[in-house]
């Protein structure tokens, strides 16, 4: 096999419940039952190295639609060599059980996780027991420490630890460093403020700056604070879009690529020609689609 680039392929899009979301029959889920093109799968990312080698970040229950986009939009052969975890939320850990003996049946599948997220796996008795049956392998990892995932994979990932609802573990983002570009993967945060206070940056732009980042996948979860009619916005807390492109105000020179994922069911932003997606883009900001690539 003769070398080739490091990859990213965006997996999924939406929150973790994806889209349409169970049990929802408004407006904003009703197109998306009727028309299959519309749906929209939760966040995930695959990575491959230099060496062919898969990594795979996040694993949600759309595993099979998932790994069919990977390979449609950049072909490899082959089992997955490793799988990450940012967090415990639904959207990113529903799929696990799918590597067990019932579905994938991997054998020692490097999962690399926080530490506290390995103890949960030993807390939880259908994960404990894919431990027990060596379907998965924990890799703890520490923030800010740089990992590379296979010898000759050609890339490196970094766990960096910010603040969102831990009920069951912490959260991670991973930045992503290739050959050419670095990635910022940041499905999920609380807010802001405190996310550039565990951070210790000013203000959004200047902590893409410190990252030295040319591309982020950020936290789209909702476009404005007050999206959700049916019940209290505040339990789930992530910094609404508006917030964040007013804050930063339109892309200047300099600026990384800021794409937006992990929107939910609610958000506009699904609808390419709402007014807040032309926003979103007039301001040289980008909103995610499933299948895109980006060169490392």
């Amino acid at each position: 096999m003769g070398e080739r680039s490091v990859k990213a392929t965006l997996l999924g899009i939406a929150q973790d419940a994806g889209r349409p979301q169970a049990g929802c029959v408004r407006p904003c889920c009703a197109d998306s039952h009727l028309d299959p093109s519309l749906v929209r799968h939760p966040v995930s990312l695959g990575v491959v190295g230099v060496d062919h080698s898969t990594h795979l970040f996040e694993a949600t229950r759309a595993l099979a639609w998932q790994f069919e986009c990977w390979h449609d939009a950049d072909p490899e052969e082959g089992p997955l060599d490793t799988l990450w975890i940012t967090h415990a939320h639904l959207g990113h850990v529903d799929g696990i059980g799918l590597f067990g003996r019932e579905a994938i049946a991997a054998s020692g599948l490097p999962l690399h996780c926080s530490s506290v997220f390995a103890e949960l796996l030993q807390r939880t008795p259908a994960w404990a027991l894919m431990l027990e049956q060596g379907v998965l392998s924990p890799c703890p990892f520490e923030s800010g420490v740089v990992i590379s995932p296979t010898e000759q994979c050609g890339f490196t990932v970094t766990p960096l630890k910010v603040p969102h609802r831990a009920e069951l573990s912490d959260m991670h983002a991973m930045q992503i460093t290739g050959p050419r570009r670095t990635l910022l993967f940041l499905p999920d945060h609380d807010a802001w403020s405190e996310t550039l206070e565990s951070m210790g940056a000013s203000d959004i732009r200047t902590w893409f700056q410190n990252l030295e980042v040319d591309i982020i996948l950020i936290d789209g979860t909702f476009w404005s604070a007050d999206e959700l009619h049916h019940r209290d916005q505040g339990t789930v807390p992530h910094p609404p879009v508006r917030e964040t492109i007013e804050s930063l105000g339109p892309r200047q020179e300099g600026d990384p690529r800021m794409v937006f994922i992990h929107l939910n069911h609610t958000n506009p932003l699904h609808d390419e020609e709402s007014p807040e997606a032309q926003m979103v883009e007039q301001m040289g900001w980008e909103i995610g689609f499933e299948g895109m690539t980006i060169e490392l």
